[in-house]
């Protein structure tokens, strides 16, 4: 049963359980650092085990689970297979979630005081809220 709280519905423990899920494959950093790189630009998995510093194997692998999960998909072109995120939602939550650490990181907070980082502007709500893009 959803509840209101605050003009928002609750989302159903299955829609939670499924975006802890999500949210748990981005547990890793290197998947994590995957994504990022793919929310920057397409490549194919040679590129990103560069990119990321991982060995093929494991970042094939890695892409693999990403893929199941909804969150980057792939291409042919030619004889390889290109990845990418394709989802703006999930590049906005990937952005915004390193970008606030890498602020507070800097310690180049706002300097409006107001807690926020510097992602002012992004669709944050829009993002939260469509968890599709995270295979939900």
């Amino acid at each position: 049963m959803a509840t209101e709280v605050g003009g928002f519905d609750d989302p159903s423990a299955e829609v939670l359980a499924e975006a802890a899920a999500a949210f748990g494959l981005l547990a890793s950093s290197a998947r994590l650092h995957i994504v990022w790189a793919l929310a920057q630009g397409e490549s194919d998995v040679t590129g990103l085990a560069e990119r990321v510093g991982g060995a093929l194997p494991a970042v094939s692998q890695h892409l693999t689970k990403l893929k199941l999960a909804g969150l980057v998909r792939s291409r042919r072109e030619g004889r390889r297979q290109v990845y990418l995120v394709d989802d703006p939602d999930v590049v906005t939550v990937v952005r915004l979630m390193v970008g606030q650490l890498t602020d507070r990181a800097d310690g180049s907070g706002p300097a409006d005081g107001s807690g926020r980082s510097g992602t002012a502007g992004l669709p944050a709500q829009g993002a939260v809220r469509r968890l599709r893009g995270f295979g939900v």
